[in-house]
């Protein structure tokens, strides 16, 4: 059986787990975990990864300001999402919160600036 170690970072403890794949590829045993957030993490690490995507976008003006997702995006669409990101020049003023792309490639992720 194949197995991939996964430091868990749902909490400050960061939790060494250890994902047993079953021979169809599933995941047949998650330990190491000590709490439920950590299986869970695990869970989907191996299924369906994601994460925040932070990065810049340039305005209009050509000043550059800091862009975060709202909500993590599909680890498989992180160079698609950046693609749009560095299509985009928002006109000032920019300001913290404005949401610079809805919706970002279908994932339901705005991108929202986190700077002024």
């Amino acid at each position: 059986m194949k197995e991939r170690k996964i430091t868990c970072i749902m909490c400050p403890k960061g939790c060494n787990i250890s994902v047993t794949f079953a021979e169809d590829g599933s995941a047949a045993d998650i330990s190491g975990n000590s709490c439920p957030r950590g299986h869970e993490y695990a869970w989907n690490e191996v299924h369906h990864p994601v994460r925040t995507l932070t990065s810049t976008v340039r305005t209009a003006s050509g000043r550059m300001v800091a862009v975060k997702s709202s909500v993590p995006v599909p680890k498989e669409l992180l160079f698609d999402v950046m693609a749009c990101i560095n299509t985009v020049r928002p006109e000032e003023p920019v300001k913290f919160g404005d949401i610079v792309i809805n919706n970002v490639c279908g994932t339901d992720a705005d991108i929202v600036v986190t700077s002024e």
